[in-house]
């Protein structure tokens, strides 16, 4: 009697599922959406404004309390600073975005392009040339400490650690890995934080985990079938219909809501787009709108099973990066690829690590020197419903697909640019350096020059010479 009543309670909720399943799969074959998610989004920028205003009456109730009781202490009211001061002072001390405000010429680049190098030698030159006319002065052996304070700032926040930690929100979204205790502060947000917490894991996580399956089941079972046909344009056509319907239940298993701009400069066959880099979703939500082929580290677990998928039915190009021997094929197995116009877009990251989505760190030049036009696009998340960015160094794959699928949604807006050529007399790194501010600036992201492998490895030997080196020449000049 009890198997019948829970095969019974099974069926009831199975059959509305598999009904709602097969509903996204239909609009995910067609590129249509009837606008919930978007306004599930509206819904909750609502309730986060909501939750703003709650916050902000309770800071200031609790802020006008201690002045009161500051007021009230007799014993030591001289030498106190008056009301207007101390909310100056609090001000101050709650404004951790302004910690240390840097000279930008005690800032040592990594690399420097050919032109750099030889300003900044003009600049040394004329600079010992001068101090040989100079008398001692004091204020130029002070100059020597400046390199100090600016190690000193290094250590107390340095512009690479920090972009590999999550965004920092200005408001709270009701998630307890995002908050400051807030949910406590009134019965308002502790009730919506309650009914939040609910819908996101006993709602929203199952479907979307159902949806997850359904959306790697397919293209598991397709792109076997897709691999056996003969190469032909019947071939290229079927891949790219379920190439785009797998990658379009998997962004409806995320509640993703991405806005694409300048549709007109989508990358073409026979070409490569780079992107700047934040988790491995980056390439769901590109290949929501365009087929791709994947260049990348090979790895086990989800990531595999889909990297082995994608292989059967189109070229894509993976590689061990502790290898060597793999990483010299790759130029050579990128011209190729490039060299067919049948073949997909070559889609790739040049940062070779995530960042946080607040900036774009140093692109590897090895994309750049193929001789085929880049698609630069730049993606920009919306941490307030969720934080898309993969900290590989903290998180497993599967505890990262878990945060995402019970986050409120990923939001992200999409820009394609114009194709990029090299111009003439222009190296490698100066061509990857100009994309890369291309993608910073349509961003809106801080254009860095530092590699994003110092997540994992120590700065090069030689630009702590370098450093030495300037400050020598400071010293002798003092």
């Amino acid at each position: 009697m009890i198997l019948l009543a829970m095969g019974s309670l099974i069926y009831i909720l199975f059959v509305p599922w598999n009904v709602l399943l097969l509903f996204i799969v239909f609009l995910a074959s067609i590129g249509k959406s009837l606008g919930v998610r978007k306004l599930y989004i509206k819904i909750l920028l609502y309730v986060f404004e909501f939750g703003r205003r709650n916050i902000e009456h309770a800071n200031r109730q609790k802020h006008n309390r201690i002045i009161e009781d500051e007021s009230e202490d007799e014993g030591f009211g001289e030498g106190r600073p008056s009301k207007g001061e101390a909310i100056i002072l609090r001000t101050a001390v709650a404004d951790r975005n302004c910690l240390i405000s840097r000279e930008k010429e005690l800032i040592l680049l990594p690399e420097l392009s050919p032109s750099q190098q030889k300003t900044s030698l003009e600049n040394d030159e004329e600079k010992v040339n001068s101090s040989e006319k100079i008398d001692f002065d004091l204020k130029h052996w002070l100059r020597s400490l400046d390199y100090t304070k600016s190690g000193i700032e290094s250590i107390i926040e340095d512009q690479v650690t920090s972009r590999f930690e999550a965004e920092e929100l200005k408001n709270w979204n009701f998630l307890t890995r995002t908050n400051q205790t807030y949910e406590f502060i009134s019965w308002k947000l502790t009730f919506l934080w309650i009914f939040g917490f609910f819908v996101r894991y006993l709602i929203l996580l199952p479907l979307r985990l159902y949806i997850f399956c359904f959306g790697i089941i397919w293209l598991s079972l397709t792109t076997p079938l897709i691999g056996k046909l003969p190469d032909s344009s019947f071939k290229r056509w079927l891949n790219h219909r379920c190439y785009l319907i797998a990658f379009r239940i998997l962004t409806r298993s995320l509640s993703a809501v991405i806005t694409v701009h300048n549709k007109q400069w989508r990358p073409q066959k026979g070409s490569i787009c780079v992107a700047n880099h934040t988790s491995p979703i980056d390439c769901i939500i590109l290949s929501n709108d365009n087929c791709y082929s994947l260049i990348g580290q090979r790895h086990g677990g989800i990531l595999g099973t889909v990297q082995r998928a994608l292989n059967r039915a189109s070229p894509h190009i993976w590689f061990e990066r502790s290898e060597a021997k793999d990483r010299g094929l790759v130029s050579q197995r990128l011209k190729e690829h490039t060299s067919n116009p049948k073949n997909p877009p070559m889609l790739i990251f040049p940062e070779g690590t995530c960042i946080n989505n607040t900036s774009v760190m140093q692109f590897k030049k090895g994309s750049f020197e193929v001789g085929c036009p880049i698609y630069p696009v730049a993606i920009k998340y919306d941490p307030r419903f969720g934080d898309a960015f993969w900290n590989s160094s903290k998180y497993s794959m599967g505890e990262y697909l878990f945060m995402m699928m019970t986050s409120w949604a990923i939001v992200c807006d999409v820009w394609y640019l114009p194709p990029v050529h090299q111009e003439q007399g222009e190296t490698s790194v100066e061509y990857a350096n100009r994309v890369k501010q291309l993608i910073a600036q349509q961003g809106g992201l801080v254009d860095l020059v530092w590699d994003g492998q110092l997540k994992r490895s120590r700065p090069k030997r030689e630009w702590m010479e370098r450093q030495q080196e300037k400050l020598s020449k400071e010293w002798k000049r003092d």
